[in-house]
């Protein structure tokens, strides 16, 4: 039995953030556009700790098939991954553009701003995969027993 495709992650990902340079890496070539995403999801993998299914993989697919919360949380992982690379992008060539209609912040007022919903991603990320944690990484039952040891 095949299990979930990193394609399926990614699918899920694009859905959550709006990026140009993304949209025309998958339009030009679907094969570079995963691999570029691989590898920003295989450094998610080791953050989600709590996870209730094997995310082994060979060759871009799950062991397993994943259950939609797993999928949510990969993707959301990615997407605090993406969120970095766009804060420690040096070029800033989108803040550049301006005319009388459009103004756009100064460099620093931008990276203020990144940084600062960077902050606020990672802190839902943090909450998100305690969450999953305690709902489902936590032997109640060894806890109401007294058994408060978390391997």
């Amino acid at each position: 039995m095949a299990g979930t495709t990193f394609t399926e992650v990614f699918d899920f990902f694009m859905t959550t953030i709006s990026d140009y340079k993304l949209i025309t890496l998958f339009n030009a070539s679907q094969t570079d556009f995963n691999t570029y995403l691989s590898g920003w999801l295989i450094q998610a993998i080791p953050e989600f700790v709590n996870c209730d299914q094997s995310l082994a993989y060979t060759n871009m697919e799950f062991t397993q098939t994943l259950s939609q919360k797993n999928i949510n949380i990969l993707s959301l992982l990615l997407k605090k991954l993406w969120l970095e690379k766009e804060i420690d992008n040096i070029l800033q060539m989108n803040n550049l553009v301006q005319d009388k209609d459009f103004k756009t912040f100064s460099q620093g007022q931008n990276m203020l701003a990144k940084q600062s919903r960077y902050n606020m991603l990672k802190e839902e990320v943090s909450q998100k995969l305690t969450e999953y944690g305690l709902n489902y990484g936590v032997s109640w039952a060894d806890w109401f027993a007294g058994n408060f040891y978390v391997p």
